[in-house]
């Protein structure tokens, strides 16, 4: 059986970060739709292959309710291996922002800025995908990321805020999470709670 975080009314660890269930599946919810925002460029490539799309589905069926279980983990393995498999780039990252949003229900509540990565790590490959998909171009790129920071809902902001800002490294994908993490935490782009309510 796989253990969820602790209950916020359970004394926490120091480097423990306050975070339920609901939370998680905010992040989960999230990070479908960013990933499920570029499916469509694995499936050119692979159309026979619904692993990626899949794993989505995993995340989605979670955010809204479902148990966070070896499904998960297994879609968010499936999806990584058909991202491995792709001799395309472009489809390559948008099969791994599918396995991050599946496996998005994984972020453990540690003080750890790698952590960053369960909750940003499916718009980040999403945006790479879509830079891919046009030559490198950093524009498409960027445009992404202000997409996915208007995305974030108030409570999927509020559990970024807990954890250390996004490690260095990573490349591309890395330069994308960073500058993600700096809008979100700044509070840039991102609609009011009465915006969402409004959707």
């Amino acid at each position: 059986m796989i253990e969820g975080p602790p209950a916020r009314d359970k004394p926490a660890k120091a480097d423990e970060i306050p975070l339920d269930m609901e939370e998680l599946r905010a992040i989960a919810g999230y990070s479908a739709e960013c990933a499920a925002a570029t499916l469509d460029i694995f499936e050119r490539f692979s159309p026979t292959d619904s692993r990626p799309r899949n794993a989505i589905e995993a995340a989605r069926t979670f955010a809204h309710g479902g148990k966070r279980g070896k499904a998960l983990r297994d879609a968010a393995l499936a999806a990584l291996k058909a991202a491995l498999a792709s001799d395309d780039p472009a489809a390559s990252h948008a099969a791994r922002a599918a396995m991050c949003a599946s496996s998005a229900a994984y972020l453990h509540p540690l003080a750890r800025s790698t952590q960053v990565r369960h909750i940003l790590g499916a718009a980040a490959h999403a945006a790479r995908a879509v830079e891919l998909t046009a030559g490198e171009t950093v524009d498409l790129g960027a445009d992404r990321i202000r997409r996915a920071a208007r995305c974030a809902t108030p409570q999927v902001v509020d559990v970024l805020r807990r954890f250390p800002a996004a490690p260095s490294g990573g490349g591309r994908v890395g330069e994308l999470l960073r500058s993600l993490d700096r809008t979100l935490r700044a509070g840039a782009l991102t609609p009011s709670a009465s915006e969402h309510e409004a959707s």
